[in-house]
Order: structure tokens, then sequence, then C-alpha cells
């Protein structure tokens, strides 16, 4: 099987060929938004850290901005600075060219305030000429790295969408691509059963490692996870504990061994099904995946909802029937036919790998028919 992407010098195809505005600090989010505005062609991120960061936190922020202009569907980045700010703009855009990248570097407190940082900024229209001078070529599919997520899940998530995606997620692991299963918090009550199928014991103790460290930081908070999930949503929508939303949404990974454990926006070694450590909000779990290199995501739903992604088209999947009625303008696929007997399993697994490839090819999904692209990065301390 193989997929129509844009050849990146770093290896991996892209399925789309952005060209991104990346603010490196907060300071610097509005004047990416005008140069984005001002460009036709380029796409701003939304940035609302880069500093007042130390240690493992300033860390993660840093490697997430350089995971998300690295990302196989970026074309090129005009990196956008204020100057001072700890991600440091120099730093964000020697990164991005060691990794391949066409990079054009602005940084507002050197040129003299915003309004000569976005003309110099206006760079990014060459960058747009060379990127429409591109044309897709076919890949193997092997060459996918896929993103799985839930987000606003009920019982018909865990009882059919997310199987079905599991199906899809089985059949691209068996032509060599990559899945990456993420949502720490909603792993638990359900790791033991990945920790037993993985790949090798230190992948098993990694899982559980994973979920623990979850556990213990939310307890140093002095709060419980039980008071953030399952949401209000969730529990409305019918979800009664946490471990019932888990076992739900680990059948997303479908039944292939976990061969790898990643931190937050860590790029993939190996091939497979792999364990992202994210939280259970969407928005911040997705720009981790993106960060790691993945081009797509398949994002199943029960309630609804309408978040995209800046540089990686997501695939909205519900089997809820009112959803799909009520929130249709927001899905790509239906899968509700597996819970009233027409469609198997792997019938629906079958279409969605169809809507997947579909999206790959350039097809666009709903998400970014509505221009949604939001993004947020993992917090791992406190502001100083």
């Amino acid at each position: 099987m193989t997929v129509q992407g844009f050849e990146r010098r770093s290896g991996a195809p892209g399925v789309r060929n952005h060209v991104l505005i990346l603010p490196t600090v907060v300071c610097a989010a509005e004047t990416a938004r005008a140069v984005a505005a001002a460009v036709p062609g380029t796409v701003a991120i939304a940035n609302q850290l880069g500093c007042g960061q130390v240690g493992r936190d300033a860390d993660m922020t840093f490697r997430t901005l350089v995971g998300i202009g690295a990302n196989p569907n970026v074309f090129g980045v005009v990196v956008l600075g204020l100057g001072c700010e700890t991600a440091q703009p120099e730093s964000v855009a020697e990164a991005l060219e060691a990794r391949g990248k066409p990079v054009s570097l602005v940084v507002i407190q050197e040129e003299g305030g915003t309004a000569r940082a976005a003309d110099r900024a206006a760079a990014a229209r060459r960058l747009v000429e060379a990127a429409a001078r591109q044309e897709r070529r076919p890949f193997a599919l092997a060459e996918l790295t896929v993103a799985l997520e839930c987000g606003g899940s009920d019982p018909t998530s865990g009882l059919a969408a997310n199987p079905a995606v599991g199906a899809a997620s089985d059949r691209l692991v068996r032509e060599g691509a990559t899945v990456i299963l993420s949502e720490t918090t909603e792993l638990i009550g359900a790791e033991h059963i990945l920790a037993r199928r993985a790949s090798d014991p230190a992948v098993a103790a990694g899982i559980l490692e994973m979920v623990g460290n979850l556990e213990t930081a939310v307890a140093a908070m002095g709060g419980s996870l039980r008071g953030g999930n399952p949401s209000p949503g969730n529990i409305a929508g019918g979800i009664t504990t946490l471990e019932e939303k888990s076992l739900g949404c680990v059948l997303k990974g479908g039944s292939t061994p976990p061969v790898e454990v990643l931190a937050y926006a860590q790029a993939p070694s190996r091939r497979g099904l792999v364990i992202m450590d994210s939280p259970g909000a969407d928005v911040e779990s997705l720009t981790g995946m993106a960060a790691a290199g993945a081009q797509l995501c398949l994002f199943t739903t029960g309630l609804g909802t309408p978040v995209g992604n800046p540089v990686m088209p997501v695939v909205k999947i519900t089997a809820n029937p009112r959803t799909w009625g009520r929130m249709g303008d927001n899905i790509d696929l239906y899968a509700g036919r597996v819970l009233s007997g027409d469609e198997s399993v792997e019938e629906c697994g079958g279409r969605i790998l169809g809507e997947l490839l579909r999206a790959a090819g350039g097809g666009a999904t709903r998400a970014e028919k509505l221009g949604f692209a939001e993004f947020a990065i993992w917090r791992a301390g406190i502001s100083v």
C-alpha cells in the first residue's frame, strides 16, 4: 500500500506542505498570527509558553517547539522570537536546520519592534513559493506515523469507535507503519493489559512506571485523578469509572505488542505500536504526538469535538448516532453501524483506513475545512 506525499530531507514524507510561523514565546504569538494572516499559504501556532520555565519543563517546551517545526508535514519554518525568552529563537532555528528544514529567523527586539519583524517575516513568501514547486509522489504506507486520540468519550467509543480504530491500527502496523497511543491518564486501570503484551520486559516496566509517576505527581499536588477523569461530560454520557474509560481507550491501539515508551513529544525510534506519556487533555496530547512526527491522527469521540491541529490532519470518528446527526460538520466517519450489527469491527476498521489514506493523499478533513488548529504544550512545572 502507498500514500502520496512530499519528499523531505529528513526521510519521512509529508502529507501536507505547510510553511510554519513558529513563535518561540507567547510574547511573539500575536506577531506570528499577523504574519500568517498576511502571507497566504502559511500557518502559525498559538504558543502560550517559552519563558519563565526551568528544568524539565523548559526542556519539554523546547523539544515540542522543535518537534512541531520538524514535523514531516512542514516544508519550512519562520522562527519568530522576542529575543529575551527562555526558549531562545537562535537555538530553535539551529535545531531545525540540523533536522533538514529550510529556516528563516526573525527576532522582534533585534528588528526594532513588531512592525519591522512582521515585514522581515514576510520572507515566508519565498518558502511558500518553494513549497508550491513540490509535487506529491508515492511512498510506502510504512513511512507513516499515525497518532491515536479520543475525546468526549462515551460508551459508544469503547464499544465501537475505538475497537474499529484498533483494527485500522493493526493493519497499519502490519504494513510497517507506526501508531502512537497517548493519554497516560486514560491508561490507568488498563496499564497491566498493555504491559502484559509488551514486546519485552523493559517496555512493560516503562508502561507501569509511566502510569505510576503520573499518579504520584497528582497525589503530590493534593488532588485526585478521579476529580478530572472521567470528565463531567464522560459521566453524563454514561461512563462510570476511570477504569472503564481506560479499557475503552487502549482498544485504539489494537492487539499488537507495544514496542517503545516515549516521553512527551519524543520521536519514536522503532516502528509498530508505541506509547507516549501525555495528558488526557486532547489538545496537549495532539500537540505532543505531532511534535513526535505524526503525520495524521485518528480521533474518536462519543459526545463530539471540533478540535484540530496546526500541522497534522485530524480524522474525526464517532459511533454515537446522535452526535453524527447533530455534529456532522465536525465528524469525518460514522462507526455506529458496528453497534447496529450492520458492519463488523474489521469492516469499519477498513473504512477508517480508507479515510486515513484519503486524508494522507490531500483530502481535507472536517477540522481542516473549518480552519481549526488548536495548539497547547503540556506543562511539567510551575512558571518562575
